[in-house]
């Protein structure tokens, strides 16, 4: 039996997640390491202090802008995308 219970997409893709797991930790386990992208440059962002203080893993999650992976709880049927730069 799989350890694996609930199912997101991330821009498209199928993502397995655990109960209880953030989406960023599910992105992570999925090895997606690209979250969002800078707004002047189109550099890649991604999850780098995990605990929602430095708003690099935002993403976009059922059409609402500026979501930190890191804070918000994988759930089913969930729809992620990368954010492109941030809208504050």
């Amino acid at each position: 039996m799989s350890q694996f219970n609930i199912e997101f997409t991330f821009d498209g893709e199928k993502i397995d997640a655990i109960t209880g797991q953030s989406v960023a930790a599910a992105l992570l386990a999925a090895n997606q390491r690209t979250l969002r992208k800078t707004r002047f440059n189109n550099n890649d962002r991604g999850v780098f202090c995990g605990i929602g203080v430095c708003f690099d893993c935002l993403v976009v999650i059922d059409g609402i802008t500026n979501q930190r992976a890191c804070l918000i709880e994988a759930k089913p049927g969930m729809k992620v995308q990368t954010q492109v730069g941030s809208d504050a």
